[in-house]
């Protein structure tokens, strides 16, 4: 499988928070992503986390807001209860 040539490499840890090291982070991506893209005179940049398993993030930077897409895997859903009877249904990956 062809892969997209990376604009920026990352990597992230958080092992205060219980993560030894994050596979890929989007809102690492959400940070880098701005600084690349005015650096390289671009509005796409595609960025490359070098963890273990790894993976590619494409990165749209418009109007100040940052547009993430790639491939993504469920590791975890549930429910969130808010006080009183108020259920949120969310899903958390």
């Amino acid at each position: 499988e062809d892969q997209p040539a990376a604009d920026f490499l990352s990597r992230f840890f958080g092992p205060k928070a219980g993560i030894n090291e994050d596979p890929v982070t989007g809102s690492a991506h959400c940070v880098l992503a701005p600084y690349f893209a005015q650096k390289l005179g671009k509005t796409t940049v595609v960025g490359k986390q070098t963890s273990e398993r790894g993976g590619f993030v494409e990165c749209l930077v418009s109007d100040g807001n940052v547009r993430l897409t790639g491939t993504a895997f469920t590791v975890l859903t549930g429910k969130l209860w808010m006080r009183g009877d108020t259920l949120l249904k969310r899903h958390i990956v």
